[in-house]
């Protein structure tokens, strides 16, 4: 179950939602498709708004399902509004105690979720339940001690420090990239493929809506206040980390990237 720290840091403010929508397979699970057919019955845990996972349907159509489940009704709310696909549905739950049957799914798919998560391992040993005998588990988290950024800006290295500490305070391990095989191999299962893949903003308008994002996610209270309250910034070095993502965005040759680890692993027989 969760640990009684356990907290949400990005929130679902529309902000958050909004760039959470714009995520498809291609973006967010390209490590995946080559297991992805038709037929094949897939989980998506944490799927938030439901962007990739209408992709997903739509790539096991048509006699394959997709379940998407997420702890957040506003979420799921986005999500079931712009479902288009015939053979995909949506439950709330816990992904530590998921409201499905044992034994059911080819494929869990999780994506930026066990960064968040107090006992990652608890829930995948949850996500190995619902899945069938050699199903596998799909997942893949950011890295964010990876980030680096170019024309430097002291800003936006005091905000790293800022979220590193403010999500470890949440309960969540924001460098959780590099610890997916051994949390994969702690809840059970075998046969790991290891990958990593990058997200980089370099061009102008990708660079201008990273920047806003995060200028904008600061300021609002979920974070801004954890902040404060941990006495870690002020409401002026909040301000000032906000002004100093604009200006990165706004520089010639501006250059922002990270890697993601992701891990395909096996349910093993018991």
């Amino acid at each position: 179950m969760p640990t009684a720290d356990e907290f949400y840091t990005h929130g679902h403010d529309a902000v958050v939602v909004g760039a959470h929508a714009e995520r498809s397979v291609a973006t967010s699970a390209a490590f995946l498709i080559p297991r992805l057919a038709d037929g094949l019955h897939l989980l998506d845990f944490g799927c938030g708004p439901g962007s990739i996972t209408v992709d997903l349907a739509h790539r096991l159509a048509p006699s394959g399902s997709v379940v998407g489940v997420d702890s957040s009704q506003a979420a799921l709310e986005i999500a079931r509004h712009d479902a288009a696909a015939g053979n995909l549905d949506y439950v709330r739950g816990s992904v530590y105690d998921l409201p499905l049957p044992s034994d059911t799914f080819d494929i869990a798919y999780g994506h930026q979720v066990l960064q968040h998560l107090g006992d990652p391992v608890a829930a995948l040993r949850e996500v190995r339940r619902v899945l069938k005998p050699g199903g596998v588990v799909a997942v893949r988290d950011a890295d964010y001690a990876t980030m680096t950024h170019h024309p430097h800006q002291p800003g936006i290295t005091r905000w790293l420090d800022l979220y590193h500490q403010v999500a470890r305070a949440n309960g969540g391990e924001p460098d959780a990239g590099r610890r997916l095989p051994e949390w994969v191999n702690d809840a059970g299962f075998g046969n790991p493929e290891v990958t990593t893949s990058t997200w980089t903003y370099a061009a102008p308008a990708a660079r201008t809506s990273w920047a806003e994002l995060w200028a904008e996610r600061i300021a609002l209270p979920r974070f801004r206040n954890k902040v404060v309250d941990l006495q870690l910034a002020s409401d002026d070095d909040i301000a000032a980390i906000a002004d100093a993502w604009r200006t990165w965005a706004a520089a010639p040759g501006g250059w922002f990237s990270f890697i993601h680890g992701e891990v395909i692993a096996a349910k093993m027989a018991d």
